[in-house]
């Protein structure tokens, strides 16, 4: 049953990004050579009750050459390259090769700054060991910072229905933004009506027009995408798309009638829910050139990233990011940006990462997250994000 109670709107602040980069000298990161245009953000609902009610929500094609200007910026791009190398490599690590044992007590390298007030960590492939569990050491870090007066955040592409295993985990403290940076929820509140352990505080739409059209635009650019739906009560698909083990769709139908533009005279009850993401996979190309292929193809209209080890990217409305997401909660706390230390090690965790006063790349980290962060810790099978935990609360 859908209810509507207790739903308020407001509009976000702008938060793409030039509104979110820290008040720090750091130089801007090559890998936010593709920065989307400049628009108007996305709005933002804060929900105190039940989710809202809203309406029926490769091709062999090379990239554009580049023009001169764009020729100067990645010549200055592989300049900060190899500084960032240099940097790395004085450190003991490099953007190519696995930082030192965990027995060299000098790593992880702490770049010098005030002790954090938020840690916001990436979940996947940062805090979580390869079997999706917490480690009994970083456990006890995470206590320890929250002993401290540290408020922890989890930040994750993961949706909300996922968080309950890991807040059982971490005994269910702090918020969680998920659907990076499309939802904030509350680990500690259960919602009873929704029969859920957690509670939306905030989503962060897309509008269904703007989905369908970025998934015309892509499919005639990448023939062969199949698209999913990330709704905020769960996941709808095609029927190519590949077959979902951890969470079955709750309904599989052609993109248009998953976005309820074409459901016919009785619209379905979960064509009301917002839209969260759109989840876009290609059976063949590279992930790397499916992500550059869609930005150039749909930047100018949503923000796209990707998670995945493979051609499955996630598109949210413009603006929306984990950082920009991040910068609102902090904002709401009075902490600036000089005073969150954040973890991550995929595409989607790089804003983030440039927006936080110091960061930190995993040891298994993709290379242009390595090159964005502000140094290098153990991978996460190591207990990276415990290891500078430890070392800053010394």
């Amino acid at each position: 049953m859908r209810h509507n109670a207790g739903v308020t709107s407001a509009t976000s602040p702008t938060a793409g990004p030039a509104a979110v980069q820290p008040g720090t000298n750091r130089p801007s990161r090559s890998a936010q050579s593709g920065a989307r245009a400049k628009s108007e953000p996305a709005p933002v609902r804060a929900i105190t009750g039940p989710e809202p009610s809203e309406g029926p929500c490769a091709d062999d094609e090379a990239p554009p050459a580049r023009t001169n200007g764009e020729a100067g910026a990645v010549g200055e791009a592989d300049a900060e390259r190899a500084a960032v190398t240099t940097r790395l490599r004085l450190a003991g690590g490099s953007p190519h090769s696995a930082p030192p044992s965990v027995s060299d007590r000098a790593w992880p390298e702490i770049p010098p700054g005030p002790r954090p007030r938020l840690i916001a960590t990436d979940l996947d492939g940062t805090l979580l060991r390869e079997d999706k569990t917490v480690s009994p050491r970083t456990l006890a870090a995470l206590a320890a910072a929250e002993r401290a007066g540290v408020t922890v955040f989890f930040v994750t592409g993961r949706p909300a229905r996922w968080m309950d295993v890991v807040a059982g985990h971490v005994d269910g403290h702090g918020l969680a933004i998920c659907g990076n940076g499309a939802a904030v929820v509350d680990l500690r509140t259960p919602d009873r009506e929704r029969g859920v352990p957690y509670r939306f505080v905030r989503v962060r739409p897309l509008p269904s027009a703007t989905v369908l059209d970025v998934a015309e635009r892509l499919r005639r650019a990448a023939p062969g995408t199949q698209y999913a739906v990330e709704r905020t009560g769960g996941i709808h698909h095609e029927p190519g798309y590949p077959p979902l083990h951890l969470d079955p769709a709750s309904s599989i139908a052609p993109i248009a009638k998953l976005l309820g533009l074409d459901s016919g005279p009785v619209p379905q009850p979960e064509e009301s829910e917002p839209v969260l993401k759109l989840l876009a996979h290609h059976p063949d190309l590279a992930p790397d050139a499916f992500l550059r292929l869609a930005r150039d193809t749909v930047g100018d209209l949503v923000a796209v990233t990707r998670s995945s080890p493979t051609a499955l990217l996630e598109i949210s409305a413009r603006e929306v990011s984990k950082a920009s997401t991040l910068a609102q909660c902090c904002a709401e706390r009075g902490i600036a940006s000089e005073d969150v230390i954040a973890f991550g090690d995929m595409p989607n965790d790089i804003e983030m990462l440039t927006w936080a006063g110091r960061s930190w790349a995993m040891g298994n980290a993709h290379p242009e997250v390595r090159l964005a962060a502000s140094a290098v810790t153990h991978p996460n099978t190591e207990d990276g994000v415990a290891a500078v935990i430890e070392r800053l609360l010394a």
